[in-house]
């Protein structure tokens, strides 16, 4: 079993910062530009960052909420080429970096999970399908070492949320099929509260 250090919430600091948008303006816009890239660099590469905290010595992720029943992790795509470590320490910089100067230092841990897009459509698994010889999306989730205190500055047009694992667990229509996973993704490590 794996040792993982965590940190009070209270521990952490949250500022604002300008509105960060998505690059399609919508779903289908989206994956109308995953088809196109995906004819010029093939498959798209995604990370994303598992934040832990702890409230009452119960582990909670750090979410970013949009609207009022969206949810996601920090994270995005990266560039063609791009180190997966490096991209998601630019991507959390990028999210939840602060305005002043002081670099964020991102302790990028294990893979805790692999998910792939079989088609140009929204479901994901966390195995390729048989049939699918050409996946359009890998996404992989990091395990992220937070320091013991730090400010985060969130964009103005999300909150950044903690959601508790028993609140996550099994809850696929509240956070879709990724974020409900992460339970029994997180159930090998052994939490240490500080």
């Amino acid at each position: 079993m794996f040792v993982f250090c965590r940190y009070p919430l209270t521990n952490y600091t949250f500022g604002t910062k300008e509105p960060l948008y998505e690059k399609d303006s919508s779903v289908a816009a989206r994956f109308q530009r995953m088809r196109e890239e995906f004819e010029k660099i093939g498959m798209r590469r995604a990370v994303e960052g598992v934040l832990i905290v702890h409230e009452h010595r119960l582990p909670h992720v750090l979410l970013l909420q949009l609207g009022t029943t969206f949810f996601k992790l920090p994270g995005g795509e990266l560039n063609p080429g791009e180190d997966e470590v490096e991209g998601l320490k630019r991507l959390m910089t990028e999210i939840l970096g602060r305005q002043d100067g002081v670099k964020q230092d991102w302790v990028i841990d294990d893979c805790i999970g692999n998910w792939w897009r079989p088609n140009f459509e929204p479901p994901q698994y966390p195995y390729i399908p048989a049939h699918i010889t050409k996946p359009k999306e890998h996404k992989k989730l990091f395990l992220v070492q937070l320091q013991e205190k730090a400010l985060f500055a969130v964009p103005k047009n999300y909150k950044l949320v903690a959601a508790p694992l028993f609140e996550l667990y099994d809850n696929a229509p509240g956070y879709g099929p990724i974020i409900s996973s992460l339970p029994q993704l997180l159930s090998r490590f052994n939490f240490i509260y500080n």
